[in-house]
């Protein structure tokens, strides 16, 4: 297949990495964006940009029509769907398939398939990938799902079909609390998702989360890049990533690495996926899911193996055959990716909105940052509140982790709350120091960490913070020296998320 322009059907971070390797290699590209994203970076960077619509997702980054509209404008005639929105959309793949515009990412066929957990996982036991007992059949009725938990037993999770990010998840560890616990997950299944299917699963409990990086061309050939460990996680959502995992010997890793690539066959799988597992403390893995796209993640892959995945993809897509054979993969050295998230982790990890004021990535030997920030921009409530990926990579894992606490703690974001000193502390915590941090982790490990607590700033903080204010709001040096004598200490009122201060500052001189 060939084309020549293509448009980025995403926003932010991953539409600034398509960007970059698109046009390295020599293709025009196309951003989309809603209109509260008028001045994004990734249209900065982009040869063309199109708006598609309102900052509601829906009517924007989701639209279907209108991403095929700005297609037909630009003359795009290839896809490209990064992650989230509607990169796992099966209708949305055949939607460009039927417009002869290529989608770079998987047919709708394995998309479908893959994203209903009930069906993939009859498909993975078909195809004999490890999975976790439990119940997955057709019928629904409240009377089965209830006499099925009860045969599985306990702690028994409830999961929806469709869908992810934990919603419709359940854990149950009382069985007076089943009945309850299956009507809760088919509501919010629902809600989230459009369907109240379920499926039932015996609790592993304080697994490893460790996914394993695929890929498959149009020619049969279906190989695997090696793992990835994603079990320090909130709220079932990821925070760190790192390749390869501690907990992963050369022998799992081919154990994992052929039930992945049988999970992909299996499916008929092309272009850049992940098979997720669970990791027992035991040393057994089950099968937890397909993610039919490319990861948040990729990046710790791209490190250990020297490979540029988005090529990759952009390359099978053309129908070209994957550029290496399995023997030829090798990993090198160990790679770290933490998530940086406008939120608050001591207010339950609540989304934050505000201006850049500030940004200034760290850089150095070994670091990578992953971003779609400028100065000026409005982060706001609209879009997932994910800003920055900040990776590191060195020759051993404890190399990695040094260097990524530093280029955490050096990264300058001013204007809006972030999670950076949040980071910094897992990463310094000696249970995942050690290698030794579960899904558990931060449930457990780091429940009492003050960087949950929200602590009060020191007086030491709140006064260089009045300073900086006076600086800035007082236009010329001539004037800060000048005060009435009888006026004495000025008040500054400041504030830092629901703490308030009142910072009292006297001029001597030209100084405060």
């Amino acid at each position: 297949m060939s084309f020549e322009k293509i448009l980025i059907a995403n926003r932010g971070e991953i539409a600034c990495r398509v960007i970059a390797t698109a046009q390295s290699l020599g293709y025009r590209t196309v951003a989309v964006y809603s209109e509260p994203d008028a001045g994004a970076r990734h249209v900065q960077l982009a040869d063309e940009a199109v708006c598609v619509g309102p900052a509601l997702a829906s009517a924007s980054y989701l639209n279907v029509e209108a991403l095929l509209d700005a297609c037909r404008k630009t003359g795009a005639d290839a896809v490209h769907p990064g992650y989230g929105f509607l990169s796992e959309n099966a209708g949305f793949s055949k939607a460009c398939k039927d417009a002869s515009i290529t989608f770079i990412g998987p047919d709708e066929d394995a998309i479908h398939l893959m994203g209903s957990k009930r069906l993939s996982k009859i498909a993975m036991i078909e195809a004999g990938v490890p999975c976790i007992p439990g119940y997955e059949g057709e019928d629904q009725s409240d009377a089965t799902l209830l006499k099925e938990a009860e045969r599985i037993g306990l702690p028994l999770m409830i999961k929806a079909s469709a869908g992810g990010g934990g919603r419709g998840m359940r854990v149950v560890t009382d069985a007076n609390d089943i009945t309850a616990q299956l009507k809760s997950a088919r509501q919010e299944a629902n809600s989230a998702f459009g369907s109240d299917e379920l499926i039932l699963e015996r609790a592993v409990m304080q697994p490893r989360h460790v996914e394993i990086q695929v890929f498959g061309d149009r020619h049969g050939n279906v190989i695997h890049l090696g793992e990835r460990d994603c079990s320090v996680q909130r709220r079932h959502q990821k925070v760190v990533e790192e390749a390869p995992s501690p907990a992963v010997d050369e022998t799992l890793r081919q154990q994992m690495g052929e039930a992945a690539v049988n999970a992909a066959k299996a499916c008929n799988y092309v272009g850049a996926g992940t098979v997720e597992f669970l990791l027992a403390p035991e040393g057994d893995f089950f099968f937890l899911e397909m993610n039919t796209r490319l990861q948040v993640e990729h990046p710790v892959t791209e490190l250990v193996t020297g490979l540029d995945l988005v090529a990759w993809q952009i390359k099978v897509a053309r129908g070209e055959p994957l550029p290496l054979s399995q023997e030829q993969v090798t990993l090198t050295g160990h790679a770290m990716e933490v998530r940086l998230y406008a939120e608050d982790p001591a207010q339950n990890y609540m989304p934050q909105t505000g201006p850049v004021l500030r940004w200034q990535p760290a850089s150095g030997d070994g670091v990578r940052i992953d971003h779609g920030l400028t100065e000026g921009y409005e982060v706001g409530s609209h879009y997932d509140p994910m800003l920055a990926k900040i990776i590191a990579v060195g020759d051993s894992r404890e190399d990695a982790r040094r260097r990524l606490i530093r280029a955490v703690e050096d990264t300058v974001l001013m204007g809006v709350r972030d999670n950076r000193t949040f980071l910094a502390a897992i990463l310094r915590h000696p249970v995942f120091a050690r290698g030794e941090a579960t899904t558990a982790f931060i449930g457990q490990d780091f429940a009492d960490d003050a960087s949950m607590a929200g602590d009060i700033p020191p007086s030491q903080l709140w006064a260089l913070a009045a300073l900086l204010r006076c600086e800035v709001e007082t236009p010329t040096t001539e004037l800060r020296g000048w005060h009435s004598s009888t006026l004495g200490a000025q008040p500054v009122q400041l504030r830092c998320g629901e703490h308030e201060q009142t910072v009292y500052i006297r001029y001597q001189g030209n100084h405060a």
